[in-house]
């Protein structure tokens, strides 16, 4: 089983990315979807998250008004729309499953397997130059 975050990339200030969580091996449509991001030498954030049938998103207030959390569980694949992009969002983004965001970007587990504690996928690292 493996999630992979995919669609990062350099932009400048004030540009748009689309990132895309896919997964090989399960099937998402069942988890809460949740975006993370990493700067360098800051600890993981949390971002955004999606329930599992897309009507109820969250987003930590950093990001609030400028990203969009989506999901096509057709598809399987999660998607995050980030606009407005600033250099403080410069970060390697991660996506897993069954993670509550919330707004201060802190975030607490709620899957029931255990000390696995849900499934990260390879992060995409987003560079916005400023």
């Amino acid at each position: 089983v493996q999630l992979q975050a995919s669609g990062g990339g350099l932009v400048q200030a004030g540009g748009s990315l689309t990132l895309s969580c896919t997964a090989s091996g399960v099937s998402l449509e069942n988890y809460v979807m949740s975006w993370f991001r990493q700067a360098p030498g800051k600890e993981r954030e949390g971002v955004s998250c999606i329930s599992s049938s897309g009507d109820r998103s969250y987003y930590s207030d950093s990001v609030k008004g400028r990203f969009t959390v989506s999901r096509d569980n057709a598809k399987n694949t999660v998607f995050l729309q980030m606009h407005s992009l600033e250099p403080e969002d410069t970060a390697v983004y991660y996506c897993a499953t069954d993670y509550l965001v919330s707004e201060d970007g802190s975030y607490i587990y709620i899957g029931d397997d255990g000390a696995t504690k849900g499934r990260w996928g390879r992060g995409t690292l987003v560079t916005v130059s400023s």
